[in-house]
């Protein structure tokens, strides 16, 4: 478990391997101060379902409207970053839907700009909030997060076959639409509208994410080794023309400049070696 001056607690669960291909992890984070905490989640084009125990968690989206969490809501796919703030006492469970679960779930992946909607408003039935008062009796998170599992198993629907393609797709060099198109004797086209129907995004916006988070964490490994963040060399690795698309992938992503977000980091690092 992580902590911040033991006042905000937050932490990561595993998925059993049976749910591997439906949740890439669940994410717990509470606020015990007496002043509200605010945090920035970054990008991660998948969709979540948060479901909130205490007081009410409030998102902020990048257009700063604000949206606040009773029970349970669900967004994604989550393109951009954004702003999410715990006042005192709130107790938030993040379940990270992956690839085409969400669709595999609702059968459907019409999210969009992480707009919010209560998962019973894509259901036939109130089981959601029915699973929140479930859920809300129980103390333990790791219980919680079993009772979830559980809840799931009669909901999944198996994966088709062109969708886990697209999923287990694994060779940056190759165009993965063109490519599965040829393996399954489909067009182009079909497979492009089947990736954004069944995960919620193109396989372009996903190429251009994956090259973001590469140079991301180039620039993390850099700083570690307390080196100077060569740009040229961000840019030659990872795949960019130039530094001004560089640039516009960090303002698209998370709204900041290269060298503000190297200035971000650096200051957490020093906060926390104090």
């Amino acid at each position: 478990m992580k902590s911040d001056n033991q006042t905000y607690h937050h932490y990561r669960l595993p998925v059993p391997k049976e749910f591997e291909t439906v949740f890439s992890h669940f994410y717990f984070a509470e606020n015990n101060s007496t002043g509200p905490i605010t945090k920035t989640l970054l990008p991660s084009f998948q969709t979540i379902m948060v479901f909130n125990f205490g007081t009410k968690a409030r998102l902020v989206s990048s257009a700063q409207s604000e949206i606040e969490v009773d029970k349970c809501i669900v967004l994604g796919p989550i393109k951009s970053a954004f702003e999410y703030t715990l006042t005192p006492g709130a107790q938030i469970l993040v379940a990270n839907f992956k690839d085409d679960a969400f669709y595999r779930f609702f059968g459907q992946a019409f999210l969009s700009d992480h707009l919010p909607i209560h998962p019973d408003e894509a259901m036939e039935e109130n089981c959601f909030t029915y699973l929140w008062h479930q859920l809300n009796d129980i103390p333990n998170i790791s219980d919680k997060v079993d009772c979830i599992l559980d809840f799931c198993r009669p909901y999944l629907k198996l994966q088709d076959s062109t969708s886990a393609l697209l999923a287990n797709f694994k060779d940056d060099t190759l165009n993965p639409i063109k490519s599965i198109a040829e393996e399954t004797g489909q067009t182009e086209r079909n497979v492009q509208l089947m990736h954004k129907k069944h995960f919620g995004y193109s396989a372009k916006e996903v190429s251009r994410y994956k090259r973001f988070v590469k140079a991301i964490r180039q620039i993390e490994q850099v700083l570690l080794s307390s080196k100077n963040v060569d740009w040229f060399e961000v840019v030659d690795q990872c795949g960019y023309y130039d530094q001004s698309q560089l640039i516009h992938d960090f303002k698209h992503f998370i709204n900041l400049s290269p060298k503000h977000f190297v200035r971000f980091q650096q200051d957490i690092c020093q906060a926390s070696a104090e």
